[in-house]
C-alpha cells in the first residue's frame, strides 16, 4: 500500500484531498499536518472525514516516516520551503499552489511578490495536466498542480490552439464559486457582498494569467495575448471559462469538433459535449468541454469543478500517474447532476 501526507490538512484543497484518498485503493493517507492544530483528530476539522480518516494532524511532514508521496496544499510561498528537504528524502511532492508552475523565476516574482528560493527544483517541475502532459508526469518526481481556472482554460484553448486555427488574441470571460477563494472569508467574498451577485475581479492581476499565457504559448508555438477576466459567482463549487478566437481561415463547426474529440475522444475525465453545465461536473473529476464556430471567430468552453478537476482530484490523477497506479483509480465516479 502507497503511503501519501498532505501539508496543510485543514484547507478545503486538503480536505478534498483526504475525502478522494481515503477511498482510494491503493493509497494509504499516512500523514496530515497543520501546525495550528496538531494533535487534534482530523475530524474535528472535517467532520464529513468521521469514519474515514482516523489520525491526528502533526505539525511537520518530518514526523511522518516511510512516505512515497507527499501533497503540498498550501498557500504560494510554502511549498518551496517544504519540496526541497521531501525530494532529498526520496519522496515524490504535488504542490497545489502556484509555487513551480511557471519555470521563470522573474515571471514568478512580478506575479507573486516575492523571491523563489528553490529555483533548482523549478526547472525540474513538470506541469500536472495529463490530457496534454501525461508523458512527462509519469516520469515526474515533482509535478505542479495547474490552477483551477488555468485548468478549464486550457482544457477549452488547447485542441484549437494545438490546431493552428487560431488567432494569436485570446479572450477569456471566466465565473468561479466562492471555494476557489479559500477557507478565510474576506469582505469580497463575504455572502452579503457576493450574493445574489457577480463581481469581477482581480482584472489585469490573477495569478493564474501568466500559467495560461505559458500553456497558451506552448500549444501556439508562439507569443499570444490573452485577456482574462475572472468573476465571482454565488455557488460554492465550479467553473465556467468562456474563451473567444479569431479564426485564421473559415472553418465549419464540424471541423472544430473533430478536432477536439480527437482531443478527447478517449480520455476518461474530459467530455466534449454540446451542453456544457457545472452542475454536471461538480464533486467529480471530470470536466466538460465545448466549442462552438461564430462567423470568424469561436467560443470554446470549459467547465470543471474547481476543488476536484481544478485541484485535489487533478493531483490524485497526478499521483496515479507517477506512481504507476490505474489513472482512474480513487476518481471513477460521476458529478452530482443536480
Amino acid at each position: 500500500m502507497t503511503k501519501v501526507g498532505i501539508i496543510g490538512g485543514t484547507g478545503y484543497a486538503g480536505g478534498e484531498l483526504a475525502r478522494i484518498l481515503s477511498v482510494h485503493p491503493d493509497v494509504e493517507i499516512a500523514a496530515m499536518t497543520s501546525r495550528q492544530n496538531a494533535g487534534k483528530k482530523v475530524q474535528e476539522s472535517h467532520s464529513y472525514l468521521k469514519g474515514y480518516v482516523d489520525l491526528e494532524f502533526i505539525s511537520n511532514i518530518s514526523e511522518a516516516p516511510d512516505l512515497d508521496l507527499v501533497f503540498v496544499a498550501t498557500p504560494h510561498g510554502v511549498a518551496m520551503k517544504e519540496v526541497p528537504a521531501l525530494l532529498e528524502r526520496g519522496i515524490k511532492a504535488i504542490d497545489l499552489s502556484g509555487d513551480y508552475r511557471l519555470h521563470d523565476v522573474a515571471t514568478y516574482q512580478k506575479w507573486y511578490g516575492h523571491e523563489h528560493t528553490d529555483v533548482e527544483n523549478l526547472q525540474k517541475a513538470v506541469y500536472g495536466l495529463p490530457e496534454f502532459f501525461r508523458g512527462e508526469i509519469k516520469g515526474a518526481d515533482l509535478v505542479a498542480n495547474p490552477g483551477c481556472y488555468a485548468t478549464s482554460i486550457i482544457l477549452a484553448c488547447g485542441p484549437i490552439l494545438k490546431s493552428g486555427l487560431a488567432g494569436d488574441d485570446v479572450i477569456v470571460d471566466a465565473k468561479s464559486g466562492t471555494s476557489g477563494a479559500g477557507m478565510v472569508p474576506t469582505e469580497r467574498t463575504h455572502h452579503s457582498t457576493c450574493g445574489e451577485s457577480v463581481i469581477p475581479y482581480s482584472i489585469g492581476k490573477h495569478r493564474h494569467t501568466p500559467e495560461i499565457e505559458m500553456a497558451v504559448d506552448r500549444f501556439a508555438g508562439s507569443h499570444s495575448k490573452v485577456t482574462f477576466v475572472p468573476n465571482l459567482v454565488p455557488i460554492v463549487r465550479g467553473i465556467i471559462s468562456s474563451c473567444y478566437f479569431g479564426l485564421e481561415k473559415d472553418v465549419s463547426q464540424e471541423e472544430i469538433d473533430s478536432i477536439y474529440e480527437k482531443q478527447y475522444g478517449n480520455e476518461t475525465f474530459v467530455h466534449y459535449v454540446p451542453d456544457p453545465s457545472i452542475r454536471a461536473v461538480v464533486a467529480s473529476n471530470h470536466a466538460q468541454v465545448s466549442s462552438r464556430v461564430l462567423g470568424s471567430k469561436a467560443v470554446a468552453f470549459g467547465v470543471v469543478d474547481n476543488l476536484v478537476k481544478g485541484a485535489s482530484g487533478q493531483a490524485v490523477q497526478c499521483m496515479n500517474l507517477m506512481l504507476g497506479l490505474d489513472e482512474k483509480a480513487g476518481l471513477d465516479f460521476p458529478g452530482l447532476g443536480v
